[in-house]
């Protein structure tokens, strides 16, 4: 029975850990994730949707310190029982969307796995009874290490896990596992697969007054989309830089526009006020929040390869 516990015990871990990383590194797309959820057509929780960030980091920073803290043995009990509730949350929450098809992808595994709602559903069906099985011999989970080794341990992952977290919001995510990341071809994903699902990049058009422009743009050297998915939920702080790193890339031969969801007169309020030296094209919002996650941020495309992505704090990076 040791044995079986001391298997379990890995199990569970490295799964909690896997999951918590591959959100950790873009907490953003759990923020978005959550808000669906949130949302009147989903659980009608609106009034929970300013609180879908600090919810998200808590929620992912609780789940992978407890897969280190269960490896380690810190505090078994204590963590076996944080593990079933958190389990059991999400557990509802799949149940939830599978039942009633409210949300396709619950975002377990964020954007590097997808599973359908009734797979992560018999998932945490499977996640649950193992952990029932270490809450019963809890006392065969040991630490691993002696003395105040554990707890230093857990709370260094801690500390580690934060910082990764500040810097991404700070920055842009740490590993991109999108089909607008870094050296990916936007023509090429385009493409219907094999299957005939629907294909990692879709929705993406980029329209003027009077048509989709992408299909032009996709086909040049040197392009810069200047993304700001929803105005008034910009950060107004960027536009400097943003007018800077245009105003380089349109003298060095870049083709740029801005690229928004909003509406067209606000966006012309926002180009005179800020002195933007490019046009507006719009998109739909979630593709834009999907292409990257910042608001306003950079993308340049290289005959419709992502080539480099910036948020607008480091735009002056931009290699031009």
């Amino acid at each position: 029975m040791k044995i079986i516990i001391q298997l379990f015990r890995i199990i569970v871990g490295a799964l909690f850990i896997f999951s918590g990383f591959v959100k950790l590194v873009d907490p953003i797309g759990s923020q978005y994730k959550f808000q669906e959820y949130f949302s009147e057509s989903v659980l009608n929780m609106e009034f929970l949707i300013p609180y879908a960030l600090p919810f998200a980091i808590i929620l992912i920073v609780a789940e992978i310190l407890l897969g280190v803290m269960i490896l380690i043995g810190y505090k078994p009990k204590t963590t076996v029982w944080s593990l079933l509730i958190i389990t059991v949350i999400f557990l509802f929450l799949t149940w939830y969307s599978a039942y009633y098809n409210k949300v396709t992808d619950c975002g377990c595994f964020g954007d590097a796995i997808k599973l359908t709602p009734w797979e992560t559903f018999y998932k945490n069906v499977i996640l649950i009874a193992l952990i029932v099985v270490l809450l019963i011999k809890v006392e065969l989970i040991n630490p691993i290490f002696k003395g105040k080794i554990p707890k230093i341990i857990t709370f260094l992952s801690l500390g580690i896990f934060l910082f990764i977290v500040q810097h991404v919001l700070t920055h842009l995510p740490i590993i991109d596992f999108r089909a607008y990341a870094v050296g990916k071809n936007l023509q090429e994903g385009m493409q219907y697969p094999a299957d005939g699902s629907i294909p990692p990049v879709h929705d993406f058009m980029l329209e003027d007054t009077r048509q989709d422009l992408a299909p032009v743009l996709l086909e040049k050297e040197k392009v810069m989309l200047v993304i700001v998915y929803n105005l008034d939920k910009s950060d107004v702080k960027g536009f400097p830089a943003i007018k800077d790193i245009a105003n380089k890339a349109i003298q060095k031969g870049y083709t740029v526009y801005g690229v928004s969801a909003s509406f067209s007169d606000d966006l012309n309020l926002a180009k005179e006020k800020y002195n933007l030296p490019f046009e507006f094209l719009f998109c739909d919002e979630t593709t834009l929040k999907t292409m990257i996650r910042a608001n306003p941020g950079v993308i340049i495309l290289n005959k419709g390869t992502v080539t480099q992505k910036k948020n607008w704090v480091d735009v002056y990076d931009l290699e031009l």
